[in-house]
């Protein structure tokens, strides 16, 4: 079968053209829903013991969604981003499908090895894709955007840390390694979603008349940085009396941060308000950090209140919209976007508030979590994965 890719000559590419290799989102996108929707009940199965793992299943689960699940849609969106950002080719065709085939037998490894030979095939991925990423960057002097691919390689030095610290090759607790890679993660997103999210708010609501937004670059350096600080101090489990505060901070900047972007007027527009959602769980995620710091809170609580409300909201908001505009669509939204977003929030309502305020219910949050998850993918998936395999609405390349 040939590849069509974004070089090819003709102008007009037939609908119904396998195209899945032409862009990193589509195989990327389509891969890490496909993951998402079956990994979550893998991991409820194995809470209920009827599936095993050659690891312990919190560790895998962990792992499993930040550098299978997250790490695949970070890595095909920046493919796809870097295209627009520089005017040159990210890997496409061949390269493409090779990535897409490292990534994949990571997760065939750790499911069913878990050894040194999982963690080596494991360890490929992110490397690769920052060389790659690192390359177009260069060649075109996106001197604004060289730090994404030093981010990826630091996502891969926090791969090293987990797996060296689980197989016992070094003194670490490998959910150290988890959490810094949970906060590279949200450290990513609040600094991209605040270059896009106020954008495309003003750009989509651009008919409401009186749209008021507003914006201070010292309130966004303030909020990103003292995030970061924050979740450093966290990952390492620093004394309470210097995270807490910090993290406080950083809730409290984030809150004004975000709420300057004015996210009551995306109410009635869901491809924007899954954005804003995503992005006002970080604050609350930060708080609960404060709190878990002072109190007897569950860890997982602030976990979970950015792993599934921000990166769960912000990435299946990210996951429509760009796979829209980017397939030839108009950036419209019907029911299957709408109950796809209402899912991931249903989730995190329910993981996070079991937690904090019913712990005697969160094995049953654990369920509700898992189901509305899994069914938002699955929706998502319906709806999108022939649009990421075939070639664009509007006959062009891409």
């Amino acid at each position: 079968m040939a590849f069509v890719t974004l070089d090819d000559p003709r102008k007009r590419i037939p609908l119904g053209t396998f195209s899945l290799w032409v862009l990193g989102f589509r195989p990327f996108y389509l891969l890490a829903a496909t993951f998402a929707a079956l990994a979550v009940p893998v991991w409820v199965a194995v809470l209920a013991g009827v599936v095993s793992l050659p690891m312990p299943g919190l560790l895998w689960h962990a792992h499993e969604m930040l550098f299978g699940f997250v790490a695949a849609v970070i890595v095909g969106f920046l493919f796809t981003a870097g295209r627009n950002w520089t005017g040159l080719p990210t890997p496409a065709g061949v390269p493409l499908a090779a990535l897409a085939l490292i990534w994949l037998g990571g997760r065939i490894a750790m499911a069913f090895d878990g050894g040194v030979a999982a963690a080596v095939i494991d360890l490929i991925f992110l490397p690769l894709a920052a060389i790659a990423l690192g390359r177009v960057l260069l060649r075109a002097g996106s001197v604004r955007n060289y730090f994404l691919p030093l981010l990826l390689m630091v996502m891969a030095t926090a791969n090293l840390a987990f797996h060296l610290g689980r197989l016992g090759a070094i003194a670490l607790n490998p959910i150290a390694a988890l959490h810094f890679m949970l906060s590279l993660v949200i450290v990513l997103e609040t600094t991209i979603g605040g270059r896009v999210i106020p954008s495309f708010t003003a750009n989509g609501l651009r008919s409401v008349s009186g749209l008021r937004q507003w914006q201070h670059p010292w309130l966004n350096t303030a909020a990103i940085a003292s995030t970061a600080v924050a979740l450093l101090l966290w990952s390492i489990e620093a004394p309470a009396v210097i995270g807490a505060p910090v993290a406080a901070l950083a809730a409290l900047l984030q809150l004004l941060r975000t709420l300057g972007w004015n996210p009551g007027a995306t109410l009635r527009v869901p491809l924007l308000w899954i954005l804003h959602a995503g992005h006002l769980w970080i604050p609350l995620g930060l708080t609960l950090i404060a709190i878990s710091d002072i109190t007897a809170l569950p860890p997982s609580a602030p976990v979970h209140a950015l792993a599934i409300g921000a990166t769960g909201s912000l990435i299946i908001g990210m996951i429509t919209r760009t796979a829209l505009g980017h397939t030839g669509r108009k950036l419209e939204t019907g029911g299957v976007e709408a109950a796809t977003y209402g899912l991931i929030q249903c989730a995190a309502v329910a993981r996070v508030v079991t937690l904090v305020a019913w712990p005697l219910a969160a094995l049953a949050g654990i369920h509700i979590a898992a189901t509305a998850w899994s069914l938002a993918f699955l929706l998502y998936l319906w709806r999108y994965a022939p649009w990421l395999v075939y070639s664009r609405a509007d006959g062009q390349p891409g």
